[in-house]
Parts: structure tokens; C-alpha cells; sequence
């Protein structure tokens, strides 16, 4: 307010001193009678003077008025900042205290998620019509139709029908509470969900059905079922090489050793210690260490890492099988739940497509953190390099044809719904990568053009 006072001031004080000037001229022509247009001259000269510095006095103004502007915007936005970084600093104590929280406490304190729901479970009895009786055995079963209460009724039906109830003399209500805490306990990944649970047990249940598995015991039977169910448990949605490259919790706890497979090992069992979520209360010690073991090597044999050595194994096998080997079924059982926990292109395209965008999902999520952590990123996992054609194609041409027609030889049954659909995903996706990449060389094409014209 000062600097403006002044200003007027000087504007005021440049006016008088104009007036006067021009009086004193005015009177000293009337007292001398110089040349009167010298005299002339002198006044516009004077007056011209005095009007040059009043419109510095405006410039200055001017100036004086734009720089406090600035300085009020910058105060501004310097305040902003303030609020931005005690935003900052309030979120990074919280995850802190988070992290110590989690570092502290184990995985499987989580009191809200693993304590059993100790009333009768509440979801609403999904009452299965004979349709989605017969569509459930089927690999053709569409995964993405059903909510997740209907899911669990889904499930419940699988294990009643293959008389796993029945036979182990199970609670019907302790399976259904086991069941909630099982979905309670998938975390909201786009990939590795309860859906994607649900969607490996059927499949599971689909191949015992379609296979006649008679051979196997009831207790193979609940073995299988039971890792499948429970193979993804808390899965983070980031995968070993990220636990292990980052070392996690997970990744010290189990020395780089398959530390998600352990954990879902780990989650799995902490349940099945609530009495109100066992449902194996019925067997007796030495039948629960054998059940125990026998889920706990279905869900080691998931990670990716052993699959060469795990289907080689197979491999030397399966010519000369034998359904009363032990060595040999436990090897068969680790290539079954293999096959459903990567069986997704087995199903129909519009089925087994949104599995791939969201498994890509997952991964490009991964990889964005790798990147920002200065972590190593996976090819096939980077979104700059990697497109859903030529993700699919390697995995289907190399994984999964090779692994389900090795199955096929001990079960012929499962070529034509299995099988072939593989076989013909993996023609799909490569007519797929011919078009994108045609539209890629064309798009190269068009660039050199406009590249060569801006040069002429």
C-alpha cells in the first residue's frame, strides 16, 4: 500500500510541477517578450518533460503492481505445495506403519479374515438346476456367469457329489464355513482371484469326471480338490521372481524357495487349525499328516519355476504307468492340478479370453512397479513389449499342447475337449499376431513416407 501511496503522490506533485512551469513561462513571456516561438518552444519542451516522467512514475506503477501479482501467485502456489507435502508425508507414515504392521506380524494374524464365521454361513443356498448340474462337469463351463455366493454353492455341490461328505463323514455346515473363509482369504487381483480358485477347482472336477479317475482313492480325490480349491491363497499379484528380486517377507521366510507356493501352504493350514473350518476333524492323526502332505506337494508343484522338471518326470512315466505305484500317482496328481491351474485357453474363446487380459493385467501392473523399484522386468511381462498374440502363442505352442497331450496318453478321452481347443487357440492367435503385424508394417511404411517428404 506504501509503494501505491507514492506513486500517487508523485503523480499528484508531477501535475503542479507541470502547471507551475507553465505558468512561469507563460509569465516570464508577459515580463521579458522573448521571440514567442522560442518561447513556445521552451514550454512544449518543459511540458514534455514533465509528462515523460509522470508516465515512468505509471510504468513503474505498472511493474510494481505485476511483480506483488506474481508474488501473491507464487505465495499461493508455495502454500499448495506445503499442503501437498504434508499430504505426502501423512501417506507415507501410513504406509509405514503398514509395512512395519505386516513386517511385525505375521501374514496369518489377520484375525478379520482367518477367524471362522461361527453362526451358520450366510450365503444364500444357490439351489443348482439340472442344467448347470451337467454344464459343471464340462470343461466348456463358463466361469464368468455366477456371483460369488453361487460360486461356493458350486463348490459345495463338487464336493457332495464326488462323496467327499459323505464319505469322510464331514459337517456340511463346517464345509460351508470353510468355504467363506477360503473366499475371504483370495485377494482382489485382476488375475489371481477366488474366481480364478473357482475356476481351476472346476476344472479339476471337470477332468475327475471326464476321466473316470475310479482308480484313484477317495482320499487322492480330496486331495486334489482340496489344493485346488486352496493353491492361490493371499496371493499378492506379484509373482516369486518379483518376491525375490524385491526381497519381500515372503522371499526371506522361505529362502527364494517358492515362497508364494509355501505361503498358500502356510494360509491354507493356519484355517484348517480352526476347528470350525476343519474339515478333515475326522481323521486321525496319522490319515491328516498324509492328507496334509499330499495337498502341500499339489501346491508346490504349481510354481511355474518347476515345471520342466515336474513334466519330464511325467514323461519317463507315463508309457509304462502304474495306478499302484505310489511314486507314480503323486506324479500324475502334480501334472492334473498343473493342467487346471493353467487351463484357461482349454475353454471356450470367449470364455478363456478375459483370463488373458487379465492375467496381462497382472503383469503389466508388475512390471510398472519392477520399472519404478529399478527391479528386473520380464520380457513378456513389460506392456512396451509384450501384445496378447505373442504372449499366448509361446505359451500355448510350449507349455500347454506339450504338457495336456502327454496327459492325453494316459487319457485319450481329453482330446477332443481339451486338446483341440488348444490346438485351435494357438491357430487363432497367430492368424491374430499375422494381422497385427501386417498393421504394423504398414503403420512403418506410412512413417518412412512422411519421413522421406519432410526431407524434399
Amino acid at each position: 500500500m506504501k509503494c501505491f501511496r507514492r506513486v500517487q503522490c508523485c503523480r499528484y506533485s508531477t501535475e503542479r510541477r507541470v502547471r507551475v512551469v507553465f505558468f512561469l513561462c507563460v509569465t516570464q513571456h508577459h515580463l521579458f517578450l522573448p521571440d514567442k516561438e522560442e518561447l513556445f518552444q521552451n514550454v512544449l519542451t518543459q511540458v514534455a518533460e514533465q509528462f515523460s516522467r509522470a508516465f515512468k512514475i505509471n510504468e513503474l506503477k505498472t511493474e510494481v503492481t505485476n511483480r506483488l501479482a506474481m508474488l501473491e501467485k507464487r505465495v499461493e502456489l508455495e502454500g499448495m505445495k506445503v499442503v501437498e507435502i504434508e499430504k505426502c508425508r501423512s501417506d507415507i507414515k501410513k504406509l509405514r506403519e503398514e509395512m512395519a504392521s505386516r513386517n511385525n506380524n505375521h501374514f496369518l494374524d489377520d484375525n478379520k479374515k482367518l477367524t471362522p464365521r461361527r453362526d451358520v454361513p450366510s450365503y444364500p443356498k444357490y439351489h443348482l438346476s439340472q442344467e448347470t448340474v451337467e454344464a459343471l462337469r464340462q470343461p466348456t463351463f463358463d466361469v464368468w456367469q455366477w456371483e460369488p455366493n453361487e460360486m461356493l454353492s458350486c463348490l459345495e455341490h463338487m464336493y457332495h457329489d464326488l462323496d467327499l461328505v459323505k464319505d469322510f463323514n464331514m459337517n456340511p455346515i463346517t464345509l460351508k464355513r470353510w468355504l467363506l473363509c477360503i473366499h475371504d482369504n483370495y485377494r482382489m487381483n485382476p488375475f489371481h482371484n477366488f474366481r480364478h480358485c473357482f475356476c481351476v477347482t472346476q476344472m479339476m472336477y471337470s477332468m475327475i469326471c471326464l476321466c473316470s479317475l475310479q482308480t484313484f482313492t477317495q482320499v487322492d480325490i480330496l486331495i486334489l480338490m482340496t489344493a485346488a480349491v486352496c493353491h492361490d491363497l493371499d496371493h499378492p499379484g506379484y509373482n516369486n521372481m518379483y518376491q525375490i528380486n524385491a526381497r519381500t517377507e515372503l522371499a526371506v521366510r522361505y529362502n527364494d524357495i517358492s515362497p508364494l507356493e509355501n505361503h498358500h501352504c502356510a494360509v491354507a493350514f493356519q484355517i484348517f487349525s480352526q476347528p470350525d473350518c476343519n474339515i478333515f476333524s475326522t481323521f486321525d492323526p496319522e490319515a491328516f499328516k498324509q492328507i496334509r502332505q499330499g495337498i502341500i506337494t499339489l501346491i508346490l508343484a504349481t510354481d511355474m519355476a518347476r515345471h520342466g522338471e515336474i513334466l519330464d518326470s511325467f514323461k519317463h512315466k507315463v508309457d509304462s504307468f502304474d495306478f499302484t505305484d505310489e511314486e507314480h500317482v503323486t506324479c500324475l496328481k502334480m501334472v492334473l492340478i498343473k493342467c487346471c491351474d493353467i487351463s484357461n485357453e482349454v475353454r471356450p474363446m470367449e470364455v478363456a479370453e478375459p483370463w488373458a487380459d487379465c492375467l496381462l493385467e497382472e503383469y503389466f501392473m508388475q512390471s510398472d512397479r519392477e520399472k519404478a523399484e529399478g527391479l528386473p522386468v520380464a520380457p513378456f511381462m513389460d506392456r512396451e513389449k509384450v501384445t496378447k498374440p505373442t504372449a499366448q502363442i509361446g505359451f500355448i505352442k510350449f507349455v500347454l499342447i506339450p504338457m495336456f497331450e502327454t496327459v492325453m496318453k494316459l487319457f485319450p478321452q481329453i482330446e477332443d475337449v481339451m486338446v483341440q481347443p488348444l490346438r485351435e487357440s494357438r491357430d487363432r492367435y497367430e492368424e491374430l499376431k499375422q494381422i497385427d503385424d501386417a498393421m504394423n508394417e504398414v503403420q512403418k511404411k506410412k512413417s518412412e513416407n512422411l519421413t522421406m517428404g519432410k526431407k524434399k
